[in-house]
């Protein structure tokens, strides 16, 4: 808990207490001794305002678990949000999300069940994923996995997905090898290092250096980044399970749940 959490917390329930304080001062069957004269309501009101805030504060205080009930509340309502907007987003764009032709497919292309992976050649979590991905993929024959590029950190990622995407276009039976080789890669992923992967699978460097200046492969980010946008999706890998939006490694065992469950419906 942090503690400008806290202290949003403290806010919320110091308002709350500053509504009950106008909800009481306007009812009419609650008689208020007239203010001295030389007392203003202004300055009545003040009083009890800080009166109420005083007394608010010495409680919290005292009951400082209640600051964080409160907290625990607003993010619980929060998520319930987020997960009902994301669930509008993915069933307003399923074309988009699972049958992009600008994103690579692996497992079964007809698959009963698909998960869409946004990555980035440069995150570890990612690179600690990808043995979970071979696991699902060689246990489940009737699982599409959909590889959704999604480069975020830094300039490095921006030109290895690049020259990634022009592979991809270039040797599309080979893309699979040439993604296990970069993201199992030793070391930062670049563009140096990705056109050495892509010539080492059989790829001509020319052509890969004119592929990368196509207006697909831009298209094919900008899609991405705005899907991203739109399902609250910041970090990598975060993927998307049915009509969930699932962020973080969270292992072969965790997603196998997430298919039994959506076959299971």
């Amino acid at each position: 808990m942090t503690k400008v959490a806290l202290i949003g917390a403290a806010a919320g329930i110091v308002g709350v207490a500053a509504l009950a304080l106008g909800y009481q001062a306007g009812r009419s069957d609650v008689v208020v001794a007239s203010p001295a004269p030389e007392m203003s309501s202004t300055t009545a009101s003040a009083t009890d305002r800080a009166e109420i805030e005083g007394i608010v504060r010495n409680y919290l205080i005292n009951n400082p678990e209640v600051m964080i009930e409160v907290q625990t509340a607003l993010n619980a309502k929060q998520e319930a949000a987020q997960k009902e907007a994301s669930t509008e987003v993915i069933s307003e764009n399923q074309d988009k999300i699972f049958h992009s032709p600008m994103d690579a497919v692996f497992g079964n292309p007809k698959g009963d069940v698909t998960i869409v992976e946004f990555f980035d050649y440069n995150c570890g979590y990612c690179k600690k994923a990808l043995p979970d991905m071979d696991a699902l993929l060689k246990s489940d024959p009737n699982l599409r996995f959909v590889m959704k590029e999604f480069p975020i950190l830094g300039a490095d990622s921006t030109r290895a997905h690049i020259v990634a995407k022009a592979f991809k276009a270039l040797m599309p039976d080979k893309y699979l090898e040439f993604h296990r080789d970069l993201l199992g890669g030793e070391g930062r992923a670049t563009e140096a290092s990705a056109i050495a992967i892509a010539v080492k699978l059989g790829a001509n460097e020319a052509q890969i250096r004119e592929k990368m200046l196509s207006p697909e492969v831009t298209k094919a980010f900008n899609e991405n980044f705005e899907l991203a946008n739109s399902l609250s999706i910041t970090g990598t890998p975060s993927y998307v399970v049915g009509n969930e939006v699932v962020p973080g490694a969270l292992g072969a065992d965790v997603l196998a749940e997430k298919i039994s469950h959506i076959r299971n419906k």
